[in-house]
């Protein structure tokens, strides 16, 4: 099942360390669609569409972060699908 979910991780350090980068490597390696932003309250947000098995590991990979990030709090929210979409974008 296709499930599309939005999430904003909080942290001592999840900007400067590539965090977004990261994301997107995760995302492409799940085979995801979406986004990942930095916020300008210093977390990273974004939305991540796929298989649920797919976007479970995903999230539980975006919880611990790349080296040298630190994740307090990881939000989740689903959301509606987007159909049509492609790929998986850093957005600024």
């Amino acid at each position: 099942m296709v499930k599309r979910v939005y999430f904003l991780a909080h942290g001592g350090m999840v900007q400067g360390v590539g965090f977004r980068y990261f994301t997107r490597g995760r995302a492409a390696e799940h085979k995801l669609t979406g986004w990942v932003r930095n916020t300008d309250n210093n977390k990273v947000e974004g939305e991540a569409q796929g298989e649920e098995d797919a976007l479970a590991k995903f999230l539980k990979e975006v919880d611990k972060g790349p080296r040298h990030s630190h994740v307090v709090r990881l939000d989740k929210e689903d959301r509606d699908v987007i159909e049509g979409e492609g790929g998986f974008e850093i957005r600024r």
